[in-house]
């Protein structure tokens, strides 16, 4: 057991230039496609944020402002009441 640590604490590889030159070009080629792929993953994300952020102002536009914030009456305060629980529910099953 001695004899294989100790040639394998004596062992130097000796790699070429053609050797590592290959190894690094595979580096570079992971990390590119790493950085695309991070990236492309943001952006996704972006682009889900803002489809989100635009599905919500339309339910607050369509739902709370023109049917139950845009009469001046009384009934308008009720309306609010009877709508909220609609509007609300609306904008967490969308965020699920």
């Amino acid at each position: 057991m001695d004899d294989i640590v100790a040639a394998e604490e004596n062992h130097d590889e000796n790699h070429g230039f053609g050797e590592i030159f290959i190894h690094q070009l595979i580096e570079t080629i992971e990390f590119a496609l790493g950085t695309v792929s991070n990236t492309a993953s943001y952006l996704r994300l972006w682009a889900l944020s803002l489809a989100h952020s635009q599905l919500a102002d339309v339910f607050y536009e369509k739902l709370l402002g023109d049917l139950a914030l845009s009469s001046k009456s009384d009934f308008s305060f009720i309306m609010l009441f009877l709508i909220f629980p609609v509007f609300f529910s609306f904008t967490f099953f969308v965020l699920l």
